[in-house]
């Protein structure tokens, strides 16, 4: 009897067990992985695995081997990973490595021009570009430095010495953008060599060859327009890079470019996609590359046919709801790349191209999963008011029952064009969202990836127009549902979907009763008077607020302006906002939370003073994450 009643207890323990579900406090816990590439002999897979401690308000590393076949992995110090994976910066002869350093290159600051005044905090300049993502512009640039490899006592020289420009490009470029030819004889970098306000308006990035002994450079892409970036060789020593046709545009369809016996190839040219990463075969023969896809990031292979007859075709090579990103590295029949969804943080993964099957290599978050209910999202296709079908995802919460009401959360994605996939983020989280208690709808609204150029170009000049019906098509046939409480629906997002949020407070017909903007555009006039990135705007908004001749500029600061609609707003609303984030100023921020409270609706504002565009730092996420279920506890 004794033991039945053990065993009874002991079974409805496991059950309470696995009845827990994700946390704010949990997902801070679990621990993130970055690869650092596959060891010289091909045999392991080398990784970095980050786990914050929101106590000590910062993130711990530690390293770790792992072998490609699978097996346990084994802790290493950093020190030693240089000496396990192949150093690309370093020339193929062995003669040369690079790196990169910032170099003072103008003169910006008060005491640049009056030493004397060295205590001044002046700063002046003369065009635009005068501050980037998160950062003022000191008249320091990233540089490329080569210099004799084997600890050899010799200065490093600058191989963009004087230049007012970037390589690695800022904000966020690191030693992808630059690499050695295969003979060892130049060094191919990626910069936008355009200046102050010209820098500000353009994307047009270049691969630039700088040769080792003449020290001359040469433009490789002068006749492109738009983006060049991501360079590498294939087996045969061909230069390949990702490229975008149109300048200003940075959300353009990106290509994979072979420069094969002097002419420039376009692999994916008739393909209705566009690239994220690529890494060639060891054959010389394909290239494998990840793109969005119908709600999804997946791997895809092209041929390369050289100058043969073969025609170019392009075969998605995965299939399911999850996202593969970027490839590690290729082993034998193997491709390593990390894999994630709703429920799961990435971890690393080998796909068997003759097997078509996945082995998940690391474990990092496993244990923590294995105690947590887990939310479940489904796929569901929802007729537009321009009749098109449109993907929506659904995440339901964990032991979910139909039977019963849900509170639920409209979800607008940034970008604007930007994938809504099997993401996994430490902030904008569905599957915390729906842990939480709450049904969780994410349209596949226009300006997406993976649905073909068509759909993502068309939001360009139209953000208030067809996307809004997208929005409010998705949360009223998702509302259809008897489990959904209609009584209790919210808004939330970030980026453009701050926008979409202002945007919808205006013109949602009672249907939101809470919502959350996050670095949201509130004033379009105003954004374009702060943004650093100029391009952007003048792409999506058609150019500047001034230019009354041009009825869709007019209508992208008239019609499509959130602020215009502010005699509209009735609901609740909280406004969280960066105060380092400049591509959308703090003060778009202050402005729609000045009206909210002068209009008295109940509004909050969460202001990170230290934050860009994201929020990074543990006990500011974990900040955020409490406010932001908090207001939905007392608003919805």
């Amino acid at each position: 009897m004794k033991r039945i009643l053990f065993l009874i207890v002991s079974t409805m323990s496991i059950a309470a067990s696995a009845q827990q579900v994700l946390s704010p406090e949990t997902l801070w816990k679990l621990g993130r992985v970055a690869t650092i590439g596959i060891s010289k002999d091909g045999k392991s897979i080398v990784y970095k695995v980050s786990t914050p401690t929101v106590e000590e308000n910062k993130s711990n590393s530690k390293f770790y081997t792992i072998p490609v076949i699978g097996g346990n992995p084994v802790e290493v110090q950093e020190s030693q990973t240089k000496d396990l994976v192949a150093d690309k910066n370093v020339s193929p002869d062995g003669k040369y490595i690079l790196s990169n350093q910032e170099v003072k290159t103008e003169n910006v600051l008060g005491k640049d021009f009056y030493p004397e005044l060295d205590k001044s905090e002046a700063q002046i300049y003369d065009g635009l570009d005068y501050r980037h993502w998160d950062t003022w512009n000191t008249g320091s640039h990233n540089h490329v430095f080569c210099a004799l490899n084997k600890g050899n006592k010799v200065t490093p020289f600058d191989i963009m010495k004087g230049e007012p420009y970037d390589s690695p490009q800022k904000p966020s470029g690191g030693d992808e953008d630059y690499i050695w030819s295969p003979n060892s004889n130049s060094i191919i970098y990626v910069s936008k060599k355009k200046f102050g306000t010209a820098y500000a308006m353009s994307t047009n990035t270049d691969l630039y060859e700088f040769n080792i002994e003449t020290k001359t450079t040469k433009n490789l892409t002068a006749t492109n327009p738009g983006y060049d970036t991501n360079p590498a060789f294939s087996p045969n020593g061909d230069l390949t890079w990702l490229q975008m046709k149109r300048d200003g545009y940075e959300a353009d369809k990106n290509d994979i470019i072979v420069s094969f016996k002097g002419m420039n190839m376009n692999l994916t040219a008739n393909w209705d996609g566009s690239v994220d990463s690529f890494k060639w075969n060891a054959d010389n023969k394909k290239i494998y590359f990840t793109a969005a896809v119908d709600g999804t990031l997946q791997l895809f292979e092209v041929n390369f046919p050289g100058l043969t007859k073969i025609a170019v075709t392009v075969k998605q090579i995965t299939n399911g709801d999850f996202d593969v990103h970027a490839i590690v590295g290729l082993s034998g029949d193997n491709v390593i790349v990390t894999r994630e969804d709703f429920n799961h943080a990435a971890e690393i993964y080998s796909y068997n191209l003759k097997k078509k099957t996945f082995t998940q290599l690391t474990k990092i978050n496993d244990e923590t999963y294995s105690k947590l209910a887990l939310p479940k999202s489904e796929r569901r296709y929802v007729t537009t008011t321009d009749g098109k079908k449109m993907l929506v995802w659904v995440v339901l919460p964990p032991n979910f029952d139909k039977t019963k009401k849900y509170p639920t959360l409209l979800y607008c994605q940034g970008g604007p064009q930007s994938p809504l996939t099997q993401f996994y983020s430490f902030r904008w989280n569905l599957s915390l969202m729906a842990s939480q208690g709450y049904v969780v709808v994410a349209p596949n609204r226009r300006g997406m990836n993976g649905h073909g150029q068509a759909w993502n170009e068309q939001i360009s000049k139209d953000w208030g127009g067809q996307v809004m019906d997208d929005y409010l098509s998705a949360i009223d046939d998702v509302s259809k549902e008897s489990y959904v409480d209609k009584a209790r629906l919210g808004c939330v997002g970030a980026s453009y979907g701050g926008y979409s949020v202002y945007f919808l407070a205006g013109i949602h017909n009672n249907r939101f009763k809470t919502f959350i903007a996050h670095d949201g555009v509130f004033n379009a006039q105003s954004m374009y008077g702060t943004t650093e990135e100029v391009f952007f705007n003048n792409w999506e908004n058609g150019g500047p607020y001034w230019d009354k001749n041009d009825a869709l500029v007019q209508k992208a600061y008239s019609t499509f302006n959130p602020i215009n609609y502010v005699d509209k707003w009735n609901t609740p609303i909280l406004i969280i906002h960066g105060g380092k984030d400049y591509r959308i100023s703090y003060s778009q921020a202050l402005e729609a939370f000045q009206a909210a409270q002068l209009r008295g609706i109940k509004s909050r504002f969460l202001y990170f003073p230290e934050e860009n565009h994201w929020v990074l730092k543990p006990q500011n996420g974990m900040v955020w994450q409490r406010e932001f279920f908090k207001w939905l506890k007392e608003t919805l």
